[in-house]
């Protein structure tokens, strides 16, 4: 099939139970989130760099040549949350008709 079909258009995949056809234009939002989720992750897995700051302790200013500290929990709990809403949103854009 082109590549070059009308906007809306449905196209052709395997059968995925539980999931509807997709048009190309569902498709191409799905790949859209699940592009912007890498680039997330990415960002988050840079974040993981940085030591952890100990429990308690009040962040200190880094001189220039070192990491700063951060409060790994709450990265934890940022990329949880933010994977949690990437699903949702390609759940939401999937509409699956299953649990």
């Amino acid at each position: 099939m082109s590549d070059r079909t009308a906007p809306g258009e449905m196209f052709l995949q395997p059968k995925i139970t539980g999931y509807r056809q997709l048009s190309k234009d569902e498709t191409a939002l799905i790949n859209e989130g699940k592009l912007l989720a890498e680039m997330v992750g990415q960002f988050v897995e840079k974040l993981r760099l940085h030591p952890q700051t100990p429990t308690g302790a009040v962040p200190v200013v880094p001189a220039f040549s070192e990491l700063c500290s951060i409060d790994q929990r709450w990265v934890s709990i940022g990329a949880t949350q933010l994977q949690q809403g990437f699903m949702a949103v390609i759940r939401g854009i999937a509409q699956p008709t299953t649990f």
